[in-house]
């Protein structure tokens, strides 16, 4: 099927559009860029550098996808971002390119909806079905697994990683990892996000096995490697706390969310 081009949008001639690209009023498109079957740039959207949209997505008005990072040890900006299928990304988004500090790429994965005012900065790497609510923010080397949601107005230190089917609230400043599974507050680590794993219809069994592996998990008993063997010895059988497990002991050179400082 033909590209529909509105004859206001730039695009450059060295630009790989799939079938069925639409491409509307005002938009620019870069000479690296490369646009999958059925994308579409609703108006006045900016697209540049070396960056790669997968099918299905559509981008809303005033988005700036790609181009230079905001890195400033970064001086070539010769990143790459690829972004993947069937993507929802609202006004005034902002996604950029990977730097050399790290693997030279961002990535975001499929059917994520980034909604207005969302940022995902240099060498990010988001994954699938993701939601990032009005004006949430990602810094650089920031990692978030599948299913995650970040609530509106929250921002999230670089190098900082998110685990998947975590809930991180509106207006919350995420400074360490986030374990999956988990419920984030202003407050800190709330406990399971019981709403999220009902809706994707965990069974109460494991929500259940969740639940007591927080509570020790967010205790003051011991210390964090005698706590996570605890978890190895009496969850062994239950996949979603070995997941917890494997998330803690890869990688704690930030540090994990504290637990919620309760209201007397």
């Amino acid at each position: 099927m033909a590209v529909n081009i509105h004859p206001t949008a730039i695009v450059d001639k060295k630009a790989q559009l799939g079938e069925d690209v639409e491409i509307g009023p005002y938009c620019v498109v870069g000479d690296q860029v490369v646009l999958g079957d059925r994308v579409k740039l609703v108006s006045h959207v900016w697209v540049g550098g070396d960056t790669s949209i997968g099918e299905d997505t559509e981008i809303r008005p005033f988005a700036a996808i790609g181009g230079k990072n905001q890195d400033l040890k970064d001086k070539d900006k010769k990143g790459k971002l690829v972004v993947g299928k069937r993507n929802s990304i609202r006004e005034y988004a902002t996604m950029q390119p990977g730097t050399p500090d790290d693997h030279n790429i961002t990535t975001v994965g499929d059917d994520g909806l980034f909604m207005i005012g969302t940022h995902i900065a240099h060498d990010c790497i988001v994954g699938n079905h993701i939601i990032m609510s009005n004006n949430a923010t990602l810094a650089g080397h920031v990692k978030v697994g599948d299913w995650a949601i970040i609530g509106g107005l929250s921002a999230v230190h670089q190098f900082s990683r998110i685990g998947h089917h975590a809930m991180v609230g509106g207006m919350c400043g995420v400074a360490r990892d986030v374990v999956p599974y988990s419920l984030v507050s202003q407050a800190g680590v709330e406990g399971v996000n019981i709403i999220g794993l009902k809706r994707k219809n965990f069974p109460l069994s494991t929500i259940n096995s969740l639940r007591k592996a927080f509570d020790i998990i967010l205790s003051n008993e011991g210390n964090l490697s005698e706590r996570l063997a605890t978890l190895e010895n009496d969850f062994k059988d239950v996949e979603p706390v070995m997941d917890i497990l494997g998330f803690m002991r890869a990688d704690n050179k930030r540090g994990f969310m504290h637990a919620a400082v309760k209201q007397k």
